[in-house]
């Protein structure tokens, strides 16, 4: 007589849901990688520690809804104005985890001024900027991210340097001001390069609770539905088309995080 196993001992768990991510539904479009950008910063936030001291403020943008799945405390901020709103929150409360969760649209269009002096101020918080090189919620508009000759509903003949400029590098950017602490940008395309992403989300935040001053983590991100391209495509499209214009790498790492740089 054979010995069977029970079906719930056959098999070891290797994953499960992180107590910071709640068990709800996505709103987000198939394929998007917005979901795993907040897996990572679920898995950052509650293996370091910080679930109950964390605050996060969502963006104007598909990142809206952040709130619906975070399990910490979350307040939403005008269109643009995160960083403000974080930089409030920090000073009054210098104890906690501040994040703020961002796109394109927000942060590097109607946002650009915040950001660029929440930065310049080393305000003492953690910025995720997620790219997908367009306005994801209002329609797939040109954003400031958008690639040269990329089709938008916007620019359907494709992004015109001539008359819309380049893309702005956010990371180039803020990396070139004395405030930061910590700009880094990665993608989360594949494992290998989810996997780098989470280590320089966790940066990011020993940065701030070491207190070091503000911290930048940009990741490519997919948009399958407004760039018309399947899950898998999309995933391709980002390697091929987004990297060479938005390069990865640490652009900036303070002295006392080095040891931990990826």
């Amino acid at each position: 007589m054979v010995a069977t196993i029970p079906l719930e001992l056959a098999y070891e768990k290797a994953y499960e849901r992180p107590r910071v991510l709640r068990e709800v539904h996505t709103h987000y479009c198939p394929g998007c990688t917005h979901g795993v950008a907040h897996r990572l910063i679920a898995e950052v936030l509650e293996e370091m520690g910080l679930r109950e001291i964390t605050i996060g403020v969502a963006s104007v943008g598909c990142s809206v809804f952040a709130y619906n799945y975070f399990d910490v405390d979350f307040v939403e901020a005008p269109h643009g104005r995160a960083p403000a709103m974080a930089t409030g929150i920090k000073r009054v409360l210098p104890d906690r985890i501040v994040f703020t969760y961002q796109g394109d649209g927000d942060l590097a269009s109607i946002g650009m001024g915040e950001i660029i002096h929440t930065a310049a101020r080393g305000e003492n918080i953690t910025v995720i900027f997620i790219n997908n090189a367009n306005y994801g919620m209002t329609g797939g508009q040109m954003a400031p991210t958008t690639l040269p000759g990329q089709r938008t509903t916007t620019t359907p003949q494709g992004r015109d340097v001539r008359c819309s400029g380049h893309p702005i590098r956010m990371a180039e950017l803020l990396a070139g001001l004395e405030g930061p602490s910590c700009v880094v940008r990665r993608s989360l395309h594949d494992p290998k390069h989810i996997r780098l992403a989470k280590k320089a989300i966790r940066l990011a935040f020993e940065a701030q609770r070491r207190g070091l001053g503000f911290s930048f983590v940009e990741l490519l991100s997919t948009c399958p539905t407004n760039w018309g391209l399947s899950p898998i495509e999309a995933m391709r499209w980002v390697e091929e088309m987004m990297i060479p214009v938005f390069p990865l790498g640490d652009f900036k790492v303070a002295p006392a995080l080095k040891a931990m740089r990826t």
